[in-house]
């Protein structure tokens, strides 16, 4: 096997997982928001007295860590997935 189609081959595997850990990720931010919106008395129950915080202040906290996912998501595996796409549609 030639030195360029082992770096393809090698580039289009981490293609795949990039994809899926994009799917992943994704899929985390929804399991998050499936559980904050139809538990979210009971979230602020538990951590609201533990940690003695208001409502408005849990659900900024959550709405800034899904946000912040959210672009972890994008810029550590959407984007290179992106590159590197366009990097094998430009060899092929």
């Amino acid at each position: 096997m030639a030195e360029s189609e082992k770096t393809i081959e090698q580039l289009e595997i981490l293609a795949k997982i990039l994809l899926r850990c994009t799917v992943f990720g994704f899929v985390l931010l929804l399991f998050w928001f499936g559980i904050y919106m139809s538990l979210g008395d009971l979230v602020y129950d538990l951590h609201g007295q533990m940690f003695g915080l208001s409502q408005h202040e849990l659900n900024l906290i959550h709405y800034c860590g899904m946000g912040f996912v959210k672009l972890s998501v994008f810029v550590f595996f959407l984007f290179p997935w992106l590159a590197i796409k366009l990097v094998l549609r430009n060899t092929a």
